[in-house]
């Protein structure tokens, strides 16, 4: 029997992840002895704080180790309501916070309460790598609209105007972006919002970098720009990165009530609920002061600021800014190689591995992480350059 009747039809849809190869080939170089140095961090390179982990030895030795609701405890539940208040002047009840394994899975749990068959999802092009394939297996359809870097790589309200259809369901947004680390202002959330807005457009608003922000800029979240668009937007935020907690696996939304709780019903039938422990250590996290994280953003922007400083001497890379996040996204074409072959030959010839611009929609570009001491950074941007000049 053939391989194409035996899967759902689904899957046909679903590209594999284009950052897996030249990972896979990164490890195996690392275990042959070479000394790879590592741009493809999505992760922070900082240990989760000892507070948080003793929160979560504690709740082991407590026996906190069985099921709990589906959307979380309602102490962790409150503490997010707490966390929306205090930083994003979004105002929840308990019910409408559903918390899950990771950011990740809370977006995949939104886009599958919201989509229809044919639903289209408007999002940005360079986009993180999973959003088309998850509206792909909600079987939406995913609308790409192309940024640039004259516009610092955000949507407009003219472009958002432009491609909508009667068949638009979501608009996608990621602020502090991955990959490209812009940061969307107060104008232009406001322009977005009030389209949506007469639209009746529902926004996820991806919001998991909002801690690692630079320049004294401030996050804002679109939910708080009034009623209208708080009524069709769903929140999404976490642990991994303002925390260090990426292997943790804690997410959650913050929703209009009928989404919330038809996310539960989700919930119900796959995972149920995220893990017991891990909740534990969540709380203590919110609950604490902001010392770590504001500590960490700022250890974030000096390497940012010494890595394009570096980049900023070499001819033929250009780059814009990052105002969050920690990645800096790099225009290769004067290098006339596509981004795969970038990626593979910098890692076979000069030993640096950075993600290929392919897996977030632009292939004429490459995302290089600054999750990296400052040492391994230069030492990376030794080798990039070396390499390039002999090309």
């Amino acid at each position: 029997m053939r391989i194409d009747i035996r899967l759902a039809k689904r899957l046909k849809k679903i590209n594999p992840s284009a950052t897996l190869a030249i990972t896979a080939k990164a490890k195996k170089l690392n275990s042959e002895g070479r000394d790879i140095v590592s741009f493809a961090a999505g992760e922070p390179d900082f240990d989760t704080p000892g507070f948080i982990k003793d929160a979560a030895i504690a709740a082991i030795h407590a026996g906190f180790t069985k099921y709990t609701p589906t959307t979380g405890t309602l102490e962790l539940k409150k503490a997010i309501v707490e966390k929306l208040k205090k930083d994003n002047s979004l105002q929840y009840d308990p019910s409408q916070i559903v918390v899950s394994c990771g950011a990740k899975h809370s977006i995949f749990n939104a886009l599958f309460a919201l989509l229809n068959k044919g639903d289209e999802a408007i999002i940005a092009t360079p986009y993180w790598v999973s959003y088309p394939e998850m509206v792909n297996l909600c079987e939406g359809v995913p609308c790409f609209i192309k940024t640039t870097a004259e516009n610092g790589f955000k949507i407009t309200a003219a472009d958002l105007e432009k491609y909508i259809t009667p068949k638009t369901k979501v608009v996608i947004l990621n602020s502090p972006s991955n990959p490209t680390g812009c940061v969307y202002t107060d104008e232009e959330l406001r322009q977005i919002a009030k389209i949506c807005a007469e639209k009746r457009i529902f926004v996820i608003s991806d919001e998991i970098y909002e801690k690692l922000i630079y320049d004294n800029q401030k996050h804002l979240s679109i939910a708080s720009f009034g009623k209208e668009i708080y009524d069709l937007t769903v929140t999404i935020n976490g642990l991994s990165k303002s925390y260090s907690m990426t292997g943790w696996r804690i997410g959650y939304m913050a929703a209009p009530a009928d989404i919330s709780e038809a996310v539960s019903k989700i919930q119900d039938h796959t995972t149920s609920n995220p893990t017991s422990i891990s909740q534990k250590a969540a709380v203590a996290a919110l609950n604490a002061p902001d010392d770590f994280t504001k500590s960490m953003a700022a250890e974030f922007q000096k390497r940012r600021d010494y890595a394009i400083e570096r980049l900023s001497k070499i001819k033929k890379i250009g780059f814009i800014k990052p105002k969050g996040a920690f990645y800096i996204f790099c225009d290769i074409s004067k290098v006339r190689l596509d981004s795969r072959t970038f990626a593979n030959r910098l890692l076979e010839e000069a030993y640096v591995s950075l993600i290929p611009g392919i897996a977030f929609g632009m292939d004429k570009y490459v995302r290089i992480s600054f999750a990296a001491s400052i040492e391994q950074i230069g030492k990376g941007m030794d080798r990039l350059e070396g390499w390039l000049n002999k090309l």
